[in-house]
């Protein structure tokens, strides 16, 4: 199988720059896994799509502001991006410029309230940074950092919680798992109202969700590894639907990876947590998932892939190409698409 064949052409005006005022007024595509058949609506039209008895599942994680921009001790501007934290108030961290942020460096935020120093280079190019500060460190994080945007969105973005769930609880993710962007409070309420029941998984977003398949065999593509978990209550939800006949929908390609990674044979999840690297593409089979809200995805990315191994490569490309023929809007502020 070839990245090239997860490859569609997709003219850069509809690469959505900025969220829509309304977060439930995006559009929304339908696809039949089964038939393929496309249908056009807005994401408040979704109720009519769950029964009662279904699951949705959704990823709790919430952005961390990680973008930090600073000077250097020895003068001039750089940038911080925060990646993982290794304790101790030590970061693994992307930094620019590479060059003038060598071991031992110092840099200040703000008017000083968080100062950093360069501990380690790491052989992938990354930095070791140590943050010296007093107080809660999201505390400071909130006040000093901005949202790290994808690579494809050059505007900045004006109001932080947009690029955040109105659901996110957890802080650690480097993206926002952006299926969830289009739900509000209301529409989570009208859901839960009708008898589907709402369940949370916390997958942290790594950056390596950008990162592009440089393999031309997808087989051999090395998926990046993100920190993820199912709580017991979650995992009891889960197992209770496929019990009782109804469907598991995941809202995004995380809360689809976070459960196919702790999924049983039978269908059922346990709760547990860790470290997953798990890479979907066409020929995997589903162990619990039965349907996807997702947004639509880069061209000849995992995430296509993932999509594709839920409706069939052929099908799903079919349903992109109507969506740029219908100008829907694309990637993290674009529209969303329901796969059942």
């Amino acid at each position: 199988m070839k990245t090239s064949d997860f490859y569609y052409d997709l003219p850069p005006e509809l690469i959505a720059q900025t969220p829509l005022e309304r977060r439930d007024g995006s559009r929304l595509m339908t696809l039949d896994k089964t038939t393929g058949e496309i249908g056009h609506h807005h994401f408040y039209d979704l109720p009519g799509f769950l029964r009662p008895g279904d699951c949705l599942v959704m990823n709790n994680s919430r952005v961390l502001p990680a973008r930090l921009i600073g000077q250097r001790e020895t003068g001039g501007a750089c940038e911080v991006l925060l990646l993982i934290d290794r304790g101790e108030k030590t970061w693994e961290c992307l930094v620019r410029p590479g060059k003038k942020l060598r071991k031992g460096a110092r840099i200040t935020f703000g008017d000083g309230q968080l100062t950093a120093e360069v501990t380690e280079v790491l052989a992938d190019g990354n930095r070791l940074v140590r943050f010296e500060y007093e107080g809660i460190f999201l505390e400071i994080l909130e006040q000093l950092g901005r949202m790290p945007l994808p690579p494809y969105i050059k505007e900045e973005l004006q109001d932080q919680e947009r690029y955040q769930t109105v659901y996110s609880k957890v802080s650690g993710s480097a993206a926002a798992p952006t299926a969830g962007l289009h739900f509000t409070p209301e529409l989570l309420k009208q859901i839960g109202d009708m008898g589907v029941k709402l369940a949370y998984v916390t997958l942290h977003v790594g950056l390596g969700t950008f990162r592009p398949v440089k393999v031309d065999d997808v087989e051999h593509h090395d998926m990046h590894s993100e920190y993820c978990i199912i709580p017991p209550e979650t995992a009891q939800i889960i197992n209770e639907t496929k019990r009782n006949g109804g469907r598991v929908i995941c809202v995004g390609t995380t809360s689809c990876r976070t459960v196919e990674s702790y999924a049983n044979e039978d269908g059922t999840v346990r709760a547990d947590g860790g470290w997953t690297k798990i890479f979907i593409y066409p020929g995997y089979r589903f162990k619990v998932l039965d349907g996807l809200i997702t947004n639509f995805h880069l061209p000849e990315s995992t995430l296509i892939m993932l999509v594709s191994a839920l409706a069939g490569k052929e099908r799903v490309l079919h349903a992109y190409e109507e969506a740029v023929k219908k100008r829907y809007r694309f990637f993290s502020f674009g529209d969303a698409m329901c796969i059942l």
